[in-house]
This record gives C-alpha cells, structure tokens and sequence, in this order.
C-alpha cells in the first residue's frame, strides 16, 4: 500500500477507535445507571477506562501482534504527550492553578509510575538478562499499584460531592444500552486493527521503527481527545480540569494500559530505552517543580509554552534518529 491508504487507514482506524470508546462508555454508564450505582463508581470505573480505551486497545492489539515496541511506546509517548503537550497548551490558553492535593498525591504518583515502569523494563541493567521484558509479573505488579491508587482515588472521592461526578450520565433503554456496547466494542476492536496495521505499515515505508511510531504516532493521535477536551475546558475557565485529565491518564496508561497488555501478551521490548523513559520521568517531576516553586502553584504561559517546547524538541529528537 502507498502512504497514501495508509494515512486513511490510520486516521479511519483513530476515528473508529474514538467512536468506539464513546459508544462504550455511553451504554456502559447507562446500564451502570439503570441499576442504581452511584456517579461516583461510575466516573472512576466506566469513565475512566472509556478515556483510556484506545490507548488499551492498540496496546493489547500491538502486543498480541508481536510489536511490543509500539505498546510500550504508545503508553510512554502518551504519557510523555499528556505532561507536556496537553498541559502546556492547556496553559498558553489559561493559567493553571494547582491544588496542594495534586502537588502532593497525584504528580508524585505520576513519578512513582514512571519510576516502576523504568524498574521492570531494565531487565538487561538490573538482572542482566539477554533482554528486556516487560513479563506476567510485571503485569501484575502494575495491577497492584492500580488497586492501591482505586483505593486511594475512591477514599478522596467520597470525600467530594459524588452527585457532580461525572457529568449527567446519557439515558437509554436496555436494549439501546447493549446496542451501544456492542458496537463500540466492535468499533474498539476493527479500529485497533486498522490503526496497528497502517502505522506499521507506515513504519516500514518510512524506514522508521514501530518505537519511534509508537512515542510519536500513535501516542500524539490516542491523546488527541484529551488534548481537546483540555483546551475547551480551558476556554471555558476550567483549566485545572486539565491538569487532573492528563495525570489520570498517565497513571492509567501504566498501571492500567501496561499492565492488561503484558498479562496478556509479555512484551520483549527493544526500541524503547531509558531516553524515553527518562523523558517521562523527567516530564513528571518538570510538571511537579513548575507547580510547587513557581506561580505561586500556577502553571503560567510562559511555563505553558516551556513544556510544549520541551515536546516538540523530544519528538524533533525522535525523527532524527529514527
């Protein structure tokens, strides 16, 4: 196939995989609803995983295909993106005040993550084993972590006024609701596939590896949603909701996203290296210092436009030595 159809293929594969999500999530918080549980359990389950829903189904899709590259990528390109792209552009547009919760909970788990993902894809340095592999084990390790951070998550929010969250939940009836849910399983899936298979196509056209697509690709295009739901929250002067969207997406990336993906398939990893990972350590604790010393716990513009200067320097870096 020319670049051409695999352009059309990938941003078909995107399209379906956000239509897919939204379905998902829809049916899945009305029957959630239909039967009495809370907005509450709703927004930390249902809605949770609706926004983290492509970038688990090109994970799991990318592992089982034997491109672990482009998994491991997708979650660290995403999160590397959510950290630097989406709240620098969240701040060019508005400042960004954060809470002392989020400078002292939140961003530090964000570090904490990036820490346990370097720890479990450095099996060479650490045991010095023939490669890297992100195992079974790890995978269950990563799903520990994200039942300590649910628990955590749910203990804060009872706390909250629970009615306000998540948004009203969309009425349907129950056949609509299984309607809804169907399809957008269906459309996660078809649209996982096509995606995986044009990028790797594109790939090897281009003569650039699954990681680098992976980091760049696949990562800017599965954080696309939240980008834009940052910038309208922005716009509207909700710009912390942004702050929250994009940390919430990180540690479910890894503890969640990873996680489901080595369970199923373990990921012999090798275009992903500690640059990468150490460019989302780094991006974390960047995020955590410009919050607490400067601003006055304000991300401002000109610390906006630092760390979106930072993305785009990292991923000039990555094309160049792809």
């Amino acid at each position: 196939m020319d670049i051409a159809i695999n352009i059309i293929t990938v941003v078909g594969g995107l399209a379906l995989i956000l239509l897919g999500a939204n379905a998902l999530t829809d049916g899945a918080a009305a029957i959630a609803k239909r039967y009495g549980i809370s907005n509450l359990v709703i927004g930390l389950t249902i809605v949770a995983f609706g926004t983290s829903a492509p970038e688990l189904v090109i994970s799991i899709l990318s592992a089982l295909q034997g491109k672990a590259d482009m998994a491991v990528g997708n979650v660290v390109g995403s999160n590397i993106f959510n950290m630097l792209m989406i709240v620098g552009c969240t701040a060019l547009v508005s400042p960004i005040a954060v809470g002392r919760g989020m400078l002292s909970r939140e961003i530090p788990l964000c570090i904490i993550a990036s820490v346990v993902l370097a720890v479990c894809a450095n099996d060479v340095l650490i045991d010095h084993a023939p490669h890297n592999v992100i195992s079974r084990i790890d995978g269950v390790v990563l799903l520990c972590f994200l039942s300590i951070f649910m628990r955590y998550t749910f203990a804060i929010a009872r706390n909250t006024d629970s009615d306000t969250q998540p948004d009203e939940v969309r009425e349907m009836g129950l056949p609509k609701a299984i309607v809804w849910i169907t399809g957008g399983l269906a459309a996660l899936i078809g649209g996982g596939e096509l995606f995986v298979d044009g990028a790797s196509d594109m790939a090897r056209m281009m003569g650039v590896s699954d990681s680098t697509i992976g980091l760049t690709l696949v990562a800017g295009g599965t954080s696309l949603p939240e980008l834009a739901t940052s910038i309208v929250a922005a716009l509207k002067k909700n710009p912390a909701m942004a702050i929250g969207n994009a940390v919430g997406s990180c540690l479910f990336n890894v503890f969640a996203v990873l996680a489901a993906s080595a369970l199923i398939s373990p990921m012999h990893i090798a275009g992903i290296n500690n640059v990468d990972i150490g460019t989302m350590l780094a991006a974390s604790c960047l995020l955590w210092v410009v919050g607490l010393f400067f601003g006055k716990r304000t991300i401002t513009r000109p610390e906006g436009a630092l760390l979106v200067a930072i993305q785009i320097a990292y991923t000039t870096w990555l094309v160049c030595n792809a």
